[in-house]
């Protein structure tokens, strides 16, 4: 059985590959098929995604996403429909992905108060910085910021979880992808 891993954006995928290498999910990368996670929002747009399709001979493949808008369908191409065993399992970050910097930045409250004035990704921008910089939605802050302190990514997470219940019912957390 391998995991097929489709993140919206390349800032999820990044939050993955930090989880991958500190061992914080529930598989490794060796479950992972080609070993990696991808920015894939559908698998006919993947170059990458379709090669690693090719190569993979099993047909045991369990299809993961990850990001704030799910509400597109999946399409499998005809030529890939016998790789999968019929799971696809969502995993939400819904609002946005900032909502994890702003809860790990101790802003929630504050947040909380301008919600229906501002996105995430705004007040973020405008109230989160790290090293001398200010938030800048790329993978380079995210990597900087939660690189060498998964555990802070960790705790985020789960809290997210906590505060956060309002999700569709087919979409789980990303806390729920934690060992």
């Amino acid at each position: 059985m391998k995991y097929l891993i489709m993140c919206e954006g390349p800032n999820e995928l990044e939050i993955i590959n930090i989880l991958l290498e500190y061992d914080l999910l529930i598989f490794t990368e060796d479950d992972l098929l080609g070993l990696s996670a991808y920015h894939a929002r559908q698998i006919n747009n993947s170059v990458v995604v379709k090669n690693e399709l090719n190569l993979y001979p099993g047909n045991d493949i369990i299809i993961i996403r990850v990001g704030d808008k799910q509400s597109d369908k999946l399409n499998i191409p005809k030529e890939y429909e016998g790789k999968f065993n019929g799971e696809i399992t969502k995993y939400c970050t819904l609002p946005e992905l900032e909502i994890i910097l702003i809860i790990s930045e101790n802003l929630w409250d504050k947040y909380q108060k301008v919600k229906s004035k501002k996105t995430p990704k705004e007040f973020a921008k405008e109230n989160i910085g790290y090293n001398g910089r200010k938030y800048k939605n790329d993978t380079l802050f995210y990597r900087e910021y939660y690189g060498n302190s998964p555990e802070k990514l960790v705790s985020a997470i789960k809290e997210y979880k906590q505060k956060h219940k309002t999700h569709k019912k087919d979409e789980l957390y990303l806390a729920d992808l934690l060992k």
